[in-house]
């Protein structure tokens, strides 16, 4: 079995033990549909795969669910009425994704394994069925440094992660009144923050548009209407059990029930990593000392995304380096080298503006959380050493 109690058995002693948690998974059993593969359910999903396959995609959805595949899993589904569907609908959907795989809960990475293990083992660069997420270990934060004193270079450093709650399904098998539950659970364990991670949360049921629109001005906050998460039924009931939670420096950032149940994200203007890591360490452990998140023993975190298992860091910078943008071969060599990915100023599906960039690692399964974000910063290193020998 993939699943240790934790992950899998723990969620079924969770609607044992609280009625209402059972009367709302049962309206979403029976939504999901429960029971024998409904006719239109098995009509969408060979339309589906006629449509991927026949399609010029370049996914790993596409490369990964072979007629093979398609035939030994078409019928499945989880305990939740989790189906084939419900995991590739958006990569269907959108034929430019990269991925194109998401888990509508945990169960789905152990039922559809034979989808779900090559995409994860391609895109954690070769992380193979025999290989297991190491125990958690944030290393000695002192290690971290500031890897642009003078600000020459980094614009901004970021270091976060996605957590899911053992208890709870994942978005395409949340009702709304899941949403509302652990909203209010988080909540309260947000509010035992004190010192430099104490903060407000603000809920997006009943924000502003002009309070909204300044905190997604800012990139504090997510928006609505991505077309990858929309796809993937992952928006049902917006904004309800929505909200962002921030310390008052605003350099401790929790979103809630936007792609997973929590994004837990420290971040500050320059190149400090040392303070971005020291700080996401601590607001980490302590709102982990509070919650239980799902935690495979050879997965680690399980997260909405496959791309975000493991320890579920993406440690990144926003970094200027025009000289390398106007010969990217050498940039990509060195993401290539250090195991980094290089996304547009505005992220994934953007382009670089003014020769800033944002980089990141990519790997987040198969190391420990501390060689995550160690192999982040010498990458960085190397980037900028790249950036002032051309502009010598």
């Amino acid at each position: 079995m993939i699943f240790k109690y934790l992950t899998k058995l723990k969620v079924n002693q969770n609607l044992l033990l609280n009625p209402g948690m059972a009367k709302t998974c049962k309206k979403c059993v029976e939504t999901c549909g429960v029971g024998k593969l409904e006719p239109s359910v098995l009509k969408e999903l060979n339309e589906a795969f006629e449509k991927l396959s026949t399609s010029d995609s370049k996914s790993l959805l596409k490369k990964y669910l072979t007629a093979d595949v398609f035939k030994s899993i078409v019928n499945k589904k989880t305990s939740f009425g989790s189906t084939l569907l419900d995991c590739i609908q958006s990569g269907v959907a959108n034929l430019d994704s990269s991925v194109g795989l998401y888990a509508p809960d945990t169960e789905a990475y152990n039922v559809f394994a034979e989808l779900f293990n090559p995409v994860i083992e391609e895109y954690h660069l070769n992380f193979t069925k025999d290989d297991s997420q190491p125990p958690v270990n944030f290393g000695n934060t002192n290690c971290m440094a500031d890897l642009d004193p003078k600000g020459t270079f980094i614009v901004s450093t970021r270091v976060r992660c996605g957590r899911s709650l053992a208890k709870y399904p994942l978005n395409p098998c949340m009702t709304e009144e899941h949403y509302i539950k652990l909203e209010e659970e988080v909540k309260c364990a947000l509010g035992n923050l004190t010192g430099e991670l104490g903060g407000d949360y603000l809920p997006l049921k009943g924000m502003s548009k002009i309070t909204q629109k300044k905190l997604i001005d800012d990139h504090f906050l997510f928006a609505e209407g991505d077309r990858f998460l929309q796809a993937a039924k992952a928006s049902r009931f917006w904004p309800t059990g929505r909200g962002i939670f921030l310390n008052d420096a605003k350099t401790f950032v929790v979103w809630v029930n936007e792609e997973d149940h929590m994004r837990i994200i420290s971040l500050q203007k320059g190149g400090d990593l040392g303070q971005v890591y020291k700080r996401f360490v601590k607001g980490v452990e302590e709102l982990g000392s509070q919650l239980t998140f799902a935690r495979d023993e050879r997965l680690g975190y399980l997260t909405f995304c496959p791309t975000n298992i493991g320890t579920g860091i993406r440690a990144s910078v926003h970094i200027k380096v025009p000289k390398l943008a106007a010969d990217e071969s050498v940039l990509h060599a060195v993401a290539k080298k250090y195991n980094l990915q290089v996304r547009g100023t505005g992220g994934e599906h953007t382009s670089a503006q003014d020769g800033v960039y944002d980089i990141s690692n990519k790997r987040r399964l198969g190391l420990s959380e501390y060689d995550v974000v160690r192999e982040m910063q010498d990458g960085i290193m190397e980037i900028i050493k790249e950036e002032k020998s051309k502009s010598d």
